[in-house]
Order: C-alpha cells, then structure tokens, then sequence
C-alpha cells in the first residue's frame, strides 16, 4: 500500500460508523480525489452522510522517508503520524467532531489494507479518554 499513489486521482468510498457495542449509527458515501506534488499528497475529500449531512476535509500527507508519513487536515488536532509496510497503511490521529452542538477530540487509530489495484479497506478504532467509543469501516475504490 504505497499511500501516494493509491489516493492519487479520484477515488470512491464507503463507511459506517459503530458505537461501542457494534450498532451502525451513520453511513456515508464519499468522493476524493488526490494530487501528488513533490513529496505531499494533498486529498480531497467529500462526504455526504445518509442523514443529509455533508462534510469536507482537506489532508496534506507528507512522506518522511520509506515507512513514515505525517498528515495535517483543518480538523485534525496537531500531526497525524502514518506508518507504511506491505499492504498495510496506519494512521494515528485526533479529530475535532462536532457533537450535540459542541466539538469533542476523538482519537484515530486506521489500518487501511489494499486488497488489489482498485480496492482497499479501512478500519479504524475511535477512542475518547482511552477508551472505545466506535469504529468506523470504508471500503475504498480506485476509479
């Protein structure tokens, strides 16, 4: 799972959101598209949840060096810190979402797996305080 280049161009998604005990709480669908330039991967991404919700969000992912990436978005708190081997990408995070009218900080923990040259799989664990909160799952398809 080489990061830069499986986001590069546009790319389709879809996800469901869980709570702890494993209910589906939201679904979305969305559309992203990726530009490389230089060592910066800069991915757009648009969701439109079932609920009517929409939502953007802008990463700019840098490549450290051949394992290591860092990513910065205008909701993520501080520096997201990836990990890149084999067909595995890890993502480490904390998000601002918007919740019952205020914003609290949600810890990320992705494992993205690529199945073939037009799918992948997201997994992510959502933490608050150490502990569980939900998961998130989003399969990906490279147009």
């Amino acid at each position: 799972m080489v990061i830069e280049q499986y986001f590069q161009g546009p790319v389709k998604a879809w996800g469901l959101l869980q709570d702890r005990q494993g209910n589906v709480t939201r679904q979305f669908k969305a559309d992203m598209v990726g530009t490389l330039e230089g060592d910066i991967l800069t991915l757009k991404e648009d969701f439109y949840w079932t609920d009517g919700e929409q939502q953007k969000r802008v990463w700019k992912i840098k490549k450290i060096d051949q394992h290591t990436y860092e990513g910065t978005a205008p909701d993520v708190v501080g520096v997201a810190k990836g990990f890149q081997y084999g067909s595995a990408f890890k993502f480490e995070y904390s998000l601002n979402v918007p919740f019952k009218g205020t914003t609290i900080k949600v810890n990320f923990d992705d494992w993205i797996f690529k199945q073939d040259e037009e799918m992948a799989i997201n997994r992510a664990t959502l933490t608050k305080f150490g502990f569980k909160v939900g998961e998130l799952t989003v399969f990906f398809k490279k147009n």
